[in-house]
């Protein structure tokens, strides 16, 4: 299918701050107002919020309303999510598809807004998987040197970048009423070697995917292509939310994603670095390293059984993590089995 890469902002225009599914800018609104600093700091944009962007419950259509506002506006150049949720998909039948493909603009967010991501791509418009003001910007003494390099490519320069492992990675950070939570960030630990398997060659292909609890809603709610072809020679983009959902689930999720013939399609699978832990849950180092190892094993085999012939790579900080790499969704991702090394186009 024919994806249409938006044109990139310049220093001085707008972008719009919108929260699609949970506004939690209305929770913590400290960390709201730091993160808007860093992101006209670091992009030279500048932010523009809209009604239900700090509004609490705010109903599907009303969120729907921000959103069609913000790809009608002219001045508005760039679209980026607060955070995620869990009911965007209420939001998207709502959205006017005329608005995007008159004037394709970026959109950032990933989690929930697999949601928003998916609709553009069907028609059309290619969007990047990652930034999230709320969680990326601002909590932390800082914007991760990752997180910032792919979001300027995303938004202003159109960079080729290589994905590289920074070397360590935290689930969550300080609980945003903590004083904490805008100075410093949460328990960091060392990363693992990423996982390969497949044969070494390289590929390069426009990305599709997502959070995959989100992915099997909307394949549930039949807004994805019937015939699965539309993915061929794709790059699958596979991670897993702070749900915690076990590995075995992950694996009856990807199975069905075979049967469905989305992974005879690809020719890649990039996993994330999934989060093994959460306020609540706070398992010991080596139960983490487990849930990890058993998570990749997992993937790795179920491509294995429906397309040995993919590329897979598991590891690299993307979705639920910080650091985090911005993916492109629906644009070039090139994997090379045989050098072991992701590029990301944001052309």
């Amino acid at each position: 299918m024919d994806i249409t890469s938006p044109r990139k902002a310049g220093p001085g225009e707008k972008i719009a701050v919108l929260s699609p599914s949970f506004a939690a800018p209305a929770v913590a609104p400290a960390v709201h107002e730091q993160a808007l600093q860093r992101l006209q700091s670091v992009t030279g944009l500048v932010p523009v919020e809209f009604p239900t962007t700090r509004r609490l419950g705010a109903p599907a259509r009303e969120r729907a309303d921000d959103l069609n506002a913000a790809f009608a506006d002219p001045q508005i150049r760039a679209v980026i999510a607060t955070i995620g949720g869990d009911d965007q998909i209420t939001v998207i039948p709502h959205l006017d598809a005329g608005l995007v493909t008159r004037d394709p603009k970026p959109f950032l967010g990933y989690s929930d807004n697999t949601n928003l991501l998916n609709w553009l791509w069907t028609h059309g418009v290619a969007g990047y998987y990652g930034g999230s003001t709320q969680i990326h910007l601002g909590p932390g003494p800082g914007v991760d040197p990752i997180h910032e390099a792919s979001l300027r490519a995303a938004l202003l320069t159109g960079d080729r970048l290589e994905l590289i492992d920074p070397g360590e990675s935290e689930d969550f950070g300080y609980d945003w009423s903590d004083p904490r939570a805008l100075t410093q960030y949460g328990d960091r630990e060392p990363t693992e070697p990423w996982a390969w398997s497949g044969p070494a060659r390289s590929v390069t292909g426009r990305t599709w995917g997502g959070c995959i609890e989100v992915v099997q809603w909307l394949l549930t709610a039949g807004r994805f292509p019937t015939d699965a072809s539309v993915l061929d020679g794709a790059v699958l983009l596979l991670e897993s939310s702070e749900e915690l959902i076990p590995a075995r689930e992950f694996g009856y999720i990807a199975r069905s994603l075979g049967e469905r013939g989305i992974l005879a399609a690809v020719d890649a699978v990039v996993v994330a670095r999934p989060p093994t832990s959460d306020f609540t849950t706070r398992p010991s180092a080596d139960e983490r390293r487990a849930k990890r190892d058993e998570q990749r094993d997992t993937i790795i085999g179920v491509v294995r059984d429906y397309n040995p012939d993919a590329i897979v790579v598991v590891g690299p900080p993307f979705g639920h993590t910080r650091p985090q790499w911005i993916l492109p969704y629906g644009g070039h991702v090139t994997v090379g089995g045989a050098t072991r090394r992701v590029f990301a186009d944001y052309s």
